[in-house]
């Protein structure tokens, strides 16, 4: 039997996807909306709009400048005309930009609206300050966006420190963003632990700086096959985190 790592001086967790249901299984929320404009989209059948835009925007974040996470509503509406104008070049139906428009921007709304904190996430977090470990909220994205967010969901109180890339200039992976937050918690790295669901930003970078780097899994899919990042640890919720979890 493994033992269990005793718990950090300190804590930097994530916000998107690891304390809120934010914006995973994109596959699911484009085909949701697809199927609200299958009238616009005829003939084509919503699936495979979908499945273009999906496979646009997928390729646009792999090699898109981190300013674009400051402006996702803006981002989206590109994916969209990129997947659009993909299935006009493959023969099909040329679609609108109106219409891509109007998708991209009811896709903004659907995220919003759906959005919800995991179960057990406030109740672990509480637990963990409860316990004198220093909690630091680190995310990326837009100012207005993610302060929005942290208001919403009553996430403020919770942490010593919040840091959002669109507040501070800079976010994750860039090592200042890290650093930073140890430094306002007053820790270091040998005593700081990271929590978040994306492997470059809360696996690679934390691990390169000395921090025991926790992976959330929260779906269960395991890491990518022939995946080189090797998390210290993989969790399905931030509860596993308390002493005593099973």
């Amino acid at each position: 039997m493994t033992a269990v790592k005793p718990l950090p001086r300190a804590m930097l967790i994530d916000m998107d996807d690891t304390i809120l249901s934010a914006y995973g299984r994109p596959e699911i929320a484009w085909s949701t909306i697809a199927n609200e404009f299958a009238e616009e989209l005829a003939p084509l059948p919503p699936h495979q709009v979908a499945t273009a835009v999906l496979s646009f925007a997928q390729n646009f974040w792999a090699n898109a400048d981190a300013a674009w996470r400051l402006k996702l509503g803006e981002a989206r509406r590109l994916t969209v005309k990129g997947g659009f104008a993909a299935l006009a070049a493959a023969g099909h139906r040329a679609l609108p930009d109106d219409l891509a428009i109007r998708l991209a921007d009811r896709f903004t709304a659907y995220r919003e609206e759906e959005m919800f904190v995991f179960p057990g996430a406030h109740d672990a977090i509480d637990r963990l300050k409860a316990l004198g470990i220093k909690l630091a909220l680190v995310t990326n994205g837009a100012a207005d966006t993610q302060r929005a967010k942290v208001e919403r969901f009553e996430l403020a109180h919770r942490f010593h420190h919040i840091q959002i890339e669109g507040e501070h200039g800079f976010g994750k992976p860039e090592e200042r963003a890290y650093l930073h937050a140890m430094d306002a918690l007053g820790v270091t790295a040998e005593n700081t632990w990271m929590i978040g669901d994306n492997l470059e930003w809360e696996v690679v970078t934390p691990q390169r700086l000395g921090i025991y780097a926790v992976w959330m899994d929260v779906h269960g899919n395991g890491l990518p096959e022939g995946s080189p990042v090797k998390p210290d640890r993989i969790i399905r919720s931030l509860s596993e985190l308390l002493p005593d979890a099973d």
